[in-house]
């Protein structure tokens, strides 16, 4: 999905001798998460990415599914999700299918005793609170409040945290997470009528070049379960790279929202897509000019998708009692929209200075343990 990057040292031609100063070959890696027909990069190593030295017992990080079934409006207090020390203890999965499954973490202490690979999902990890670095074979991408992070599966990487505060929004994408096909021209590039541009588009750099023996150990994710896998070298011992499929990170504030006369739908919020579901942020922006407009949403009808709000900060006005890192889920098969009273009182306003993430996903999200100890049961009834 990104546009054309080099990092580093690279040969002229791809595919050539390419040899340290001692006059040994570098190790060239081909990296694309759907095969050899789509995206990809090249990247040159120190020491082949093969080096096995010593494989730990597997261990499932399945989710533990609670409710398969359901169609009632849901809520979760996302901050109920208790602080953990390590990265991917911490990580719960609370809505789940076959598509996506979307995480709530609240890591206390940065990657050092291990590197993390998702073999299996590119993630997009949304920065609700704190900064840090993400450090990769491809470089580094520094990250902080309101920032998406988005991280190619098969990605070796590593977290440094600023701070112990810190609190994630992540999704984990079965398929390719990509702009939206409608903002690209047919070569490729964001076009005019984006709310965003490759100006936005946060590329690594400070590219580490770690030369160093030892026992390295990489936790990889495969099918519900963690591989501890050991390596004889450091996996960031990368000389440089170029090509198309990389970690990248965009800002929630770098989104231009799109408004009009009168309440533009959802898909005007639309920032990635995935197979199967959608990505959409939520922005500070002026309220719809039409003199008799209403500014509150309409009610619609979820008939084929499941609705994701993620609440960041700021006043919504279509609803009651909402909190910080609060999630709601509206199931495909019944209507939803304002609280009641929330459509006189947006009439007349004229500006809004909500944040939020939304997944709209078209097969049914299953609920996992996790989020029954989350959930506030009044929400179903929030309406009357």
């Amino acid at each position: 999905m990104p546009h054309y990057c080099k990092l580093g040292t690279i040969p002229h031609k791809r595919h050539t001798q390419f040899r340290k100063p001692d006059g040994s070959l570098y190790a060239e890696q081909l990296f694309s998460t759907e095969g050899f027909s789509s995206n990809s990069t090249l990247l040159y190593h120190c020491h082949p990415p093969t080096e096995i030295v010593k494989v730990d017992t597997p261990f499932s990080v399945a989710p533990k599914v609670a409710e398969e079934k359901m169609l009632k409006h849901r809520s979760f207090q996302g901050f109920n999700i208790m602080p953990k020390k390590d990265f991917l203890q911490s990580r719960k999965p609370v809505l789940v299918n076959s598509d996506l499954h979307i995480v709530l973490a609240a890591p206390q202490e940065s990657m050092t005793a291990y590197f993390y690979k998702n073999a299996d999902a590119d993630e997009m990890i949304f920065v609700h609170e704190g900064s840090g670095t993400l450090h990769t074979q491809y470089g580094q991408l520094k990250f902080g409040y309101g920032d998406y992070l988005v991280i190619p599966r098969g990605t070796i990487y590593q977290i440094l945290f600023d701070t112990a505060d810190n609190r994630l929004f992540i999704v984990e994408s079965f398929s390719p997470i990509r702009y939206p096909q409608r903002y690209l021209s047919k070569y490729g590039q964001l076009l005019e009528h984006a709310p965003y541009c490759e100006r936005d588009i946060r590329q690594p750099e400070n590219l580490e070049t770690i030369d160093r023996a030892g026992d390295y150990l990489i936790k990889i994710k495969k099918k519900g379960m963690m591989y501890p896998i050991h390596y004889a070298h450091h996996p960031f011992d990368v000389i440089g790279w170029d090509g198309c499929e990389y970690p990248f990170a965009f800002s929630i504030h770098d989104f231009e929202p799109i408004t009009g006369r009168v309440h533009q739908p959802p898909p005007v919020h639309q920032t990635f897509e995935g197979h199967n579901f959608v990505v959409c942020s939520f922005v500070p922006r002026l309220y719809d000019y039409h003199p008799e407009s209403i500014p509150a949403p309409y009610n619609h009808s979820n008939i084929d998708s499941d609705e994701v709000l993620y609440y960041v900060d700021g006043d919504f006005m279509s609803r009651k009692h909402v909190t910080r890192g609060m999630i709601t889920l509206h199931p495909g098969g019944i209507p939803h929209g304002p609280h009641p009273g929330a459509v006189e009182k947006s009439i007349g306003k004229m500006e809004t200075k909500e944040l939020a993430v939304m997944v709209d996903t078209f097969h049914p999200l299953q609920i996992t343990e996790e989020a029954l100890g989350i959930e506030d049961d009044s929400y179903t009834m929030s309406w009357i």
